[in-house]
């Protein structure tokens, strides 16, 4: 029998890729998401899919469906994203919603895990890390982060996220474990939602000036959609419960190397333009992932240059 999997966040970037990977996997697939900052496009194709399910719901309010007796596994996705600057679906506009999402969102998927006996994966992030004084991190590094700033809603969050889970596996029995996402591209991310990315291939396309925030020294390290989902799923299926793994490409690039990337791959006209740097901007950013070779088998395998000529020529598509 297909086992069946709740991805909450599913009609996201991230979690579309990966209801799209689980459906083709053979898994019965329940996608939950309030479509604050996801889209159901995302989704379409597998809507007249006998084996998917979109439920349009809050993850913070109880999920209860006759449909639904036993579900195996819960990826736990959802939350508004982590833009560069300001943007319309980012957690700075949508700050008490994503502190509730990774708080009490993560409770309620934790207890719906114990009800159902079923495997529990949160998708934490990379910002739980702050601006790092240590460069990899590695996951038993603690942080530098502020309570206080700007993108303490989404970071204070999404650590308090991890240690709901880490106390129900600890006292509860979860069969929990923890993915700590780190930059991630690829098409289906949302036009509108302000990452590097994704205005650098907008303004290269358009042969627009180039915005970087800062003066592009600061390091990213960024892992190509596909990639991201097969290292979620083998998390899933090999990880060991209340164990924490980076899932990310360790090749690290400074953000100005990385426009300039983009705007040769785009055969852009494009200037490179300089503006000031967001309050609590991390200045580096490297996953050390050796955890994850050694324990999961997962590795990146898409070079950075053949993953941004795809999502250029999806951009290119959709404007």
């Amino acid at each position: 029998m297909n086992k069946t999997t709740l991805v909450t966040g599913g009609a996201g970037f991230i979690g579309s890729h990966l209801c799209d990977r689980l459906i083709k996997n053979g898994k019965k697939v329940i996608c939950l998401d309030n479509l604050l900052t996801g889209s159901q496009k995302n989704v379409a194709q597998l809507l007249t899919n006998k084996n998917f399910f979109f439920i349009k719901q809050d993850v913070c309010e109880p999920f209860v469906s006759r449909k639904f007796a036993k579900i195996d596994e819960i990826y736990h996705l959802a939350s508004p994203a982590d833009p560069n600057v300001n943007s319309p679906v980012s957690y700075m506009t949508h700050p008490f919603e994503t502190m509730r999402v990774n708080t009490e969102g993560t409770w309620n998927m934790c207890e719906i895990a114990l009800k159902h006996k079923a495997k529990l994966l949160f998708a934490s992030t990379s910002e739980i890390y702050g601006d790092p004084q240590i460069s990899p991190q590695g996951e038993d590094y603690r942080g530098n982060v502020s309570t206080t700033g700007p993108r303490a809603v989404y970071d204070e969050s999404k650590r308090f996220g991890e240690t709901i889970v880490s106390a129900f596996v600890r006292n509860k029995n979860l069969n929990g474990r923890i993915t700590r996402i780190f930059n991630t591209y690829g098409p289906k991310m949302n036009p509108n939602e302000g990452r590097a990315v994704v205005n650098f291939i907008k303004q290269a396309i358009k042969n627009e000036s180039i915005t970087i925030y800062g003066d592009g020294s600061q390091t990213r390290s960024f892992c190509y959609v596909d990639d991201e989902v097969e290292g979620l799923i083998m998390a899933m299926e090999k990880g060991k419960s209340g164990e924490v793994y980076n899932i990310g490409n360790d090749d690290e690039r400074t953000i100005l190397e990385f426009a300039k990337i983009i705007k040769k791959l785009a055969g852009s006209k494009s200037q490179i333009i300089f503006e000031p740097l967001p309050e609590d901007d991390p200045v580096q950013r490297k996953p050390d992932i050796t955890k994850a070779k050694k324990t999961l088998g997962w590795y990146p395998k898409i070079a950075l240059e053949k993953g941004l000529l795809r999502t250029i020529q999806y951009f290119r598509k959709i404007q």
